[in-house]
């Protein structure tokens, strides 16, 4: 597993997104690229989350926990990186984005993914099974 985890920004009162690049020595377009549910790049939140670092590209994915890793209480980085994946996939019911514990807003955004994928009905649950975890391609997390 790589032990470079991809980096996130939370932004501040009056940041921008070429302010935020400089900052860490990308272009606005590595920015964008890496941040595609950014559709106007001079639109952006307080606390929203700015993906800084690229994408894990070393083809290593969270192997399926298992549907009963799923419950409340549930407290992983796992959680967080397939908040993550669901947001690039446009699959966000997230208020304020995702965080490493399993809540409702995980459930209503794993429902999405689970649509987008032609599931319906209680296979559009969102409790991830291992076909749809497959096909999300979480990148694989240093879980100690």
């Amino acid at each position: 597993m790589s032990e470079t985890a991809t980096k996130f920004y939370v932004v501040k009162k009056g940041d921008n997104l070429n302010k935020i690049a400089a900052t860490y020595g990308l272009t606005l377009d590595q920015i964008l690229k890496w941040n595609p549910e950014i559709t106007n790049p001079n639109v952006i939140q307080i606390g929203q989350r700015v993906r800084v670092s690229a994408p894990e590209s070393s083809g290593e994915y969270q192997p399926f926990p298992g549907a009963d890793f799923f419950v409340p209480d549930t407290a992983s980085p796992i959680i967080e990186a397939m908040g993550n994946r669901l947001i690039e996939e446009h699959c966000s019911a997230y208020p304020g984005g995702p965080d490493d514990h399993w809540s409702d807003a995980d459930r209503a955004s794993y429902v999405k993914w689970q649509q987008k994928l032609g599931f319906s009905g209680k296979d559009a649950d969102g409790i991830p099974g291992r076909n749809s975890w497959d096909k999300l391609h979480v990148p694989a997390v240093l879980t100690e």
